[in-house]
């Protein structure tokens, strides 16, 4: 609930910004300045209403969702752009006062012009953004092939695959059919390995327990196995372990399973969310996960987030996958998310003598937009030295 409080005062203060540059300042005849005013209101008040009807009554969510979340991406974007305009024009306007003196007589009709002109160009580019980035979210998914190098791999195991599916996120917009076409692609690859690496859902077991049901169906020889990300914790963790495990897929909670026969084999290991400390049972050990090890064995971690490599490396971890960050799923916003996980943000990383790749992820949070980060299916394929 604090987190929904937060959001709700954080998308409030988005919310005034915009309608202060876009509303306000545009002086506006009175009935579409008092119209706008409480349109902004109610679609405001109609996020934090979708996002805690997921507890309540899923089909209300469902429904909110397809309005509220577009806006939400929507604000945050006339955010960017009204900013972006405004620091444009203030220089403009010093610009001109320095070479050319004081405003004219009529600067008051000038700047309610130039308000009204921004206002309309604003909407233009953040509702233009907000409809390409509904069609990526919606669209196809890229098969994205990463081949990592790892000098323990035997050369019987060269050219194994991982398919790594992140981040779908089934809740909202995201329903059945959304994901029987991820398992479809996903299967499609022929991989050795299935590795599900967090944030699957956004709500409780009993509201999604027939959306994620097609998830039953991935194949892969050596099997499905999954950790844990921050939005099972979100949405009663321990449930949706026991429902996934029921589908096929095996959790590894800080802990190795050994991939393979003999010497053609390699380590898999998996640990808890980085955040899953709060949460009584759970919390990512490293330790626990490695203590098992064979140092002659190549070792693959999951971890959800991509910080975790900070502490992978001291564990002698070959390969870590993640992802977490959508990619930053809508540009601009991408740079907190960069912040927030110390630079990774996509793609892939060396740090120290771990290799760390990083997802886009197969789904989105929240609003059905991405912009600039496009879906994606990773198909990781180890090469021996």
């Amino acid at each position: 609930m604090l987190r929904i409080v937060l959001g709700a005062l954080f998308s409030g203060s988005l919310h005034l910004y915009v309608w202060w540059r876009l509303v306000r300042s545009a002086q506006l005849p009175r009935r579409v300045h008092i119209a706008l005013t409480i349109s902004m209101l109610v679609m405001w008040l109609a996020i934090p209403i979708t996002t805690t009807a997921r507890l309540w009554s899923p089909p209300l969510a469902g429904a909110l969702s397809w309005f509220s979340m577009p806006w939400m991406a929507l604000v945050g974007l006339l955010f960017v752009v009204s900013v972006a305009l405004h620091i444009t024009g203030t220089a403009a306007r010093l610009g001109h006062r320095a070479l050319k003196g004081p405003a004219p007589v009529d600067a008051m009709t000038r700047r309610m012009f130039l308000a009204r002109t921004t206002s309309v160009a604003a909407v233009s580019v953040a509702g233009g953004s907000v409809a390409r980035g509904i069609t990526q979210a919606r669209g196809v998914h890229e098969i994205v092939d990463v081949e990592v190098t790892l000098p323990k791999l035997p050369k019987a195991l060269d050219g194994f695959s991982i398919v790594q599916l992140s981040d779908l996120h089934v809740g909202l917009t995201i329903d059945r059919e959304f994901v029987a076409r991820v398992v479809e692609l996903a299967n499609g690859l022929s991989p050795d390995l299935i590795a599900l690496t967090g944030d699957l859902v956004d709500g409780p077991v009993a509201a999604l327990r027939d959306e994620v049901e097609p998830l039953a169906a991935l194949r892969a020889k050596h099997g499905v196995y999954a950790v844990t990300g921050n939005h099972e914790y979100y949405a009663d963790v321990d449930p949706w372990i026991a429902a996934i495990s029921r589908l096929g897929a095996k959790y590894l909670r800080n802990e190795l399973v050994t991939i393979g026969d003999g010497a053609a084999a390699f380590d898999l290991a998996g640990v808890d969310d980085h955040g899953a400390y709060k949460y009584a049972g759970h919390g990512e050990d490293l330790k626990a996960a490695t203590a098992n090890r064979d140092p002659s064995r190549a070792l693959v971690l999951l971890a959800h987030q991509p910080r975790q490599v900070r502490r992978a490396v001291k564990h002698g971890v070959d390969l870590q996958l993640s992802g977490h960050t959508h990619g930053g799923q809508i540009w601009p916003w991408h740079y907190i998310v960069k912040v927030q996980q110390g630079g990774l943000l996509a793609g892939r990383y060396q740090h120290g003598t771990t290799q760390l790749y990083v997802t886009r992820g197969c789904g989105y949070w929240g609003p059905p937009v991405r912009l600039l980060a496009p879906l994606e299916i990773t198909r990781v394929i180890l090469r021996s030295a």
